[in-house]
């Protein structure tokens, strides 16, 4: 097992340290672990267990993220290792992100940007578990893919610390900040084993100072994360905190993990929560996990002609002037990056 030396942590008296990392803030005894299970004290020093150990690599269209609003149509390859800061009953990573061995295959950050150029990838993703547990080693890989060309982007749970998002801020372009039960904190207590939803919404505020591109997801789970209140508040807090235009995901349960007994969520559910939404104010609200569904596409939000039709993670018709404006009524449509064309299967694992 190869040991990388933390970053974000102090030193404290007895060999203890602080890692403040995420938003847990883990006081870690002598040869203890944090929660995540893969940052360990050894002697007062801290360090990180699954540096450069990916245990999935993988070629996806980016619409899978889900970034709707950023670099349509690219490529980017995906990387994790083991561990999570969450215990979420419903993941549907979870044979990686609650393993408690650190496994997976070296792919040190110069072989990540090097896989990525031969892939035909115009960016790299840190998603499928928690990047903010592979920090350093998604830190390292961005920093390097930066300086060539290459966008970084996030899909998390949003719990990592202010210290963190500045950090990372430089070299990270985007980020989808995964929601559950529309940020109920009962829900959050019960099912993810998390204390507290505030720092999820401190993190938004910073990365949205630093200039980061942000979409949002929440998952919804047919009667227990399915509150029209919660989504409502939710909704509302978006819309003040960040801007009307924020892309939006309203995300389809389907059973995985310990809980595979509850029903999967009904369309009807998704659209009543996609109709609470919309009638906030947020311009851009998507289903997903509902392949060929027509609320999947991006709409006008002054005149609802079809800009960009989709079917689950394709672009099937683009409908956008070159200046990325609707060509019924000439409203600018805030969208990164212009059209990515591209002939390569995806997607496809590298390991």
């Amino acid at each position: 097992m190869s040991l990388h030396e933390a970053m974000l942590y102090e030193k404290l008296p007895d060999q203890k340290v602080h890692c403040f990392l995420c938003s847990r803030h883990c006081k870690i005894n002598n040869d203890g672990t944090g929660f995540c299970l893969v940052r360990k004290n050894e002697k007062g020093t801290l360090y990180t267990q699954n540096y450069a150990k990916a245990c999935s690599a993988c070629v996806d269209p980016i619409t899978k993220k889900p970034l709707a609003h950023f670099h349509p149509g690219a490529l980017v390859l995906s990387i994790a290792t083991v561990g999570c800061n969450f215990r979420c009953q419903f993941c549907d990573n979870w044979q990686i992100s609650q393993e408690r061995e650190i496994v997976g295959h070296h792919f040190p950050p110069e072989n990540v940007v090097k896989a990525a150029r031969d892939n035909g990838c115009e960016g790299i993703s840190y998603t499928y578990t928690e990047p903010t547990i592979f920090f350093e080693y998604a830190y390292d890989t961005a920093k390097i893919a930066n300086s060539v060309g290459f966008f970084n982007t996030f899909v998390t749970n949003g719990y990592m610390t202010p210290e963190a998002v500045r950090t990372i801020a430089p070299y990270l372009d985007a980020a989808t900040v995964d929601f559950k039960g529309a940020a109920d904190p009962d829900f959050y207590r019960k099912f993810s084993r998390v204390p507290s939803v505030e720092p999820i919404f401190d993190t938004l505020i910073e990365m949205r100072r630093n200039g980061i591109h942000i979409e949002i997801t929440n998952l919804i789970i047919q009667k227990i994360g399915d509150s029209v209140d919660r989504l409502k508040e939710l909704a509302i807090w978006v819309r003040d905190n960040l801007d009307r235009d924020t892309p939006f995901h309203l995300l389809r349960f389907h059973p995985d993990y310990k809980m595979t007994g509850i029903t999967a969520t009904s369309v009807t559910t998704i659209e009543k929560a996609y109709a609470v939404a919309k009638e906030v104010g947020l311009n851009y609200v998507y289903i997903g996990n509902v392949p060929g569904h027509h609320l999947e596409n991006t709409y006008c939000p002054h005149c609802n002609e079809l800009l960009i039709k989709r079917f689950g993670f394709e672009i099937v018709k683009w409908n956008l002037t070159k200046n990325v404006r609707c060509p019924a009524c000439s409203s600018y449509i805030p969208i990164k990056g212009e059209l990515h064309s591209t002939s390569v299967a995806y997607p496809f694992a590298l390991f």
